[in-house]
């Protein structure tokens, strides 16, 4: 027996229109749907599909989607499940990118964000809190937690360095030291009548070297199509090449989730590229937490805002849309391509030890990742100016103490609050950080 296609498309666009509140609710929507009320799908082979998803860069929630999409009905399925995740927050985020440049100066506009940026703060702050309580339940991978930490805030060690040497490091302790990493927990008991499908005929296509050739050759096209063709019409130097390398490369180490890349692209498009202010990088992590979808659509607003001041030959408008839609692509078309090529195969890997080890390293760097980058947000969120400080191999981005933002400081306390010890979501959070700065901004208090 088989789930309609039908059927299925309408599930996955009801479920695009649920997906806020990062990757753990977007994969607790998933959940309840197919598993506990469809019943499309057994705890098993969900948990499977998460589990490899995990292995791979870039947005978990919405790799999962594409394989279960290509377990129920093929590539087709997981084309579907994949676009239909993202669509909303596509759309979504490109008008609110909008609205914040034709608007983003006025007192209205300017208090709400002053609100919103705090807010995000304390959300950085529960994610470092939720990954860690997770992650970290062993003294080693506390250890690997703050080498990470201190290796991209004080050294500046590339990114994908950190997540290959963690990695590396993870699997070296569950090859040789095993106990080191590894917990024991309790499995989960099945509620409910048995899935439609069961677990052992949800296997769609066979490896083989003839598939594989195919489809890393067609995913590669189009991947890549278009940032050739903006390349041959805009010249290698244009913003638009720029951004389509730039976010093509990011696209295969995001490994650990939106927060954990963050730090990574901030650091490049702020400082490398000047596409943006420090504090624009908060403000459309903001506007991505608001809207549907993975929070890495926070690119989006990237190369909006930087293509719009950089236009070269077109309207800015123009430049602004095209460039938004070239790196929402070379973003989740990657996705597609990892789920697509690698799924036959790592259906084979169930359980294995070696792959398991070196996620629990990537994931342990992962907390001290994201603790940069709520250090990089607070010091541009809470200080209105920074100056870099060198010591021999040490560099740090140091705050200038007399520019320090009270206004800030107090709700971001309210938001910590609100999270914490309310238990508000991060929506609500959001949206009452989001009336208080409009509030002051009325009140003509200094928000920015």
């Amino acid at each position: 027996m088989t789930v309609p296609f039908g059927t299925a498309v309408k599930a996955w666009f009801l479920i695009s229109l649920q997906t806020f509140g990062g990757p753990a609710g977007q994969i607790a929507v998933m959940h309840r749907t197919l598993v506990d009320e469809n019943r499309w799908i057994g705890e098993k082979r969900f948990l499977h599909a998460l589990n490899y998803c995990m292995l791979l860069p870039g947005p978990e929630a919405q790799q999962l989607a594409i394989y279960v999409g290509w377990l129920l009905h093929g590539t087709r399925g997981g084309l579907v499940a994949g676009t239909l995740f993202v669509l909303p927050g596509v759309v979504a985020l490109l008008l609110l990118s909008a609205v914040y440049v034709a608007y983003g100066t006025t007192t209205v506009v300017a208090s709400l964000f002053a609100g919103l940026a705090p807010a995000v703060l304390a959300i950085v702050a529960q994610a470092v809190v939720r990954v860690g309580r997770k992650a970290l339940r062993r003294r080693v991978l506390v250890a690997l937690a703050v080498t990470a930490f201190l290796a991209l805030t004080f050294f500046s060690v590339p990114f994908p360095l950190v997540v290959a040497g963690a990695g590396l490091m993870g699997w070296v302790l569950g090859r040789w030291w095993p106990d080191t990493i590894t917990t024991s927990s309790p499995g989960r008991t099945p509620d409910g009548p048995a899935p439609l499908i069961s677990d052992d005929v949800l296997h769609t296509e066979l490896p083989s070297r003839a598939r594989t050739t195919k489809t890393l050759l067609v995913g590669l096209v189009i991947w890549w199509l278009p940032v050739l063709a903006v390349a041959m019409v805009t010249g290698t130097n244009s913003v638009f090449t720029q951004m389509g390398l730039f976010f093509s490369g990011t696209a295969v180490i995001t490994f650990g989730g939106a927060y954990a890349v963050l730090a990574y692209v901030a650091q490049k498009a702020v400082e490398v590229y000047g596409w943006l202010a420090p504090g624009e990088m908060v403000r459309g992590l903001a506007l991505a937490e608001t809207t549907p979808g993975p929070l890495i659509m926070v690119v989006q607003f990237v190369a909006f805002l930087g293509a719009y001041r950089n236009p070269g030959t077109l309207d800015p408008w123009v430049a602004a849309v095209l460039a938004s839609l070239l790196v929402t692509w070379v973003t989740f078309v990657p996705c597609f391509l990892f789920v697509f090529l690698g799924a036959p195969y790592m259906e084979k890997l169930r359980g294995n030890k070696a792959l398991s080890a070196a996620l629990t390293g990537v994931t342990a760097a992962v907390v001290g990742v994201i603790t940069n980058l709520g250090v990089y947000f607070a010091v541009h969120t809470l200080f209105a100016s920074t100056a870099p400080w060198t010591w021999g191999p040490l560099t740090l981005d140091l705050p200038d103490l007399s520019t320090l933002r009270p206004y800030a400081v107090v709700l971001t306390g309210i938001a910590a609050v609100l999270l914490f010890r309310l238990k508000l979501g991060v929506l609500k959070t959001l949206g009452s950080c989001a009336a208080l700065g409009l509030l002051a901004g009325i009140l003509g208090l200094p928000v920015t």
